[in-house]
């Protein structure tokens, strides 16, 4: 996808004045010629925009359909990034349609929970991982989520399917993040859903992690650190 390609699209688009939900089937339209598929369109908290959650995170379009928005964007009266504080609530609904499907790592004494798009080549997730015994020990629970890095067709995205197929799906990861091969499986899995459901969160690496109130830390975090950052954004 090109940058400033984006411009000529919205060109295409109607008159001011309509409503999110009046102009989705243009925002579709226009959004699928530069290769993006549109989740939801809404009024936005930013005066003159719409703001659109597509399968490659989340975007900005200016009322007059003409102009199309990548980045972020900061709200200096209340110091806060504007892109974010709409994620964190996406993420967190997100999350709750694969509850059955993550692999969790339970802390025995569990204060928080948090959600972590991994990928088995990925060095910094085997780092991660390998202070697991750490992270429960704080009361962290961890729940992994599959981002194959090299998307659906890749090599990674087999073993994660293996992995998420295994009998003991635990096991698996963790001797794949230790540098074992893993016995190939098979099954119904939503690996590819996980993956794509990161990338809606504007997940492009791993480790990814999503705390309790949404936030994203993107890339690896030492267990103190994120015991720290835990206890401050934890509602």
């Amino acid at each position: 996808m090109k940058k400033f390609s984006y411009l000529a699209v919205m060109t295409a688009f109607l008159s001011t004045g309509l409503s999110a939900q009046a102009v989705l089937p243009d925002v579709n339209q226009a959004f699928s010629e530069i290769g993006l598929n549109v989740k939801t369109v809404a009024d936005s908290t930013v005066p003159g925009m719409l703001q659109v959650q597509t399968d490659k995170g989340l975007f900005f379009i200016s009322e007059n359909k003409q102009y199309l928005f990548e980045g972020n964007i900061y709200d200096l009266k209340n110091k806060k990034l504007v892109n974010e504080d709409i994620l964190k609530g996406i993420r967190k609904t997100g999350l709750k349609d694969f509850n059955d499907s993550v692999i969790e790592f339970k802390a025995a004494n569990e204060k928080y929970v948090i959600h972590v798009f991994t990928d088995t080549s990925c060095g910094y997730c085997r780092k991660l991982h390998n202070e697991m015994a750490d992270l429960n020990k704080a009361g962290i629970t961890v729940r992994y989520l599959a981002f194959p890095r090299g998307g659906i067709q890749s090599a990674t995205y087999d073993e994660l399917q293996s992995i998420w197929c295994s009998k003991d799906a635990k096991q698996a990861l963790t001797d794949a993040k230790g540098g074992k091969a893993v016995k190939q499986a098979s099954c119904q899995n939503n690996v590819a859903q996980q993956y794509e459901l990161g990338q809606s969160f504007g997940i492009s690496g791993t480790p990814a992690l999503i705390l309790p109130d949404g936030s994203l830390i993107p890339g690896y975090q030492p267990a103190a650190a994120l015991v720290a950052a835990l206890s401050q954004k934890t509602p």
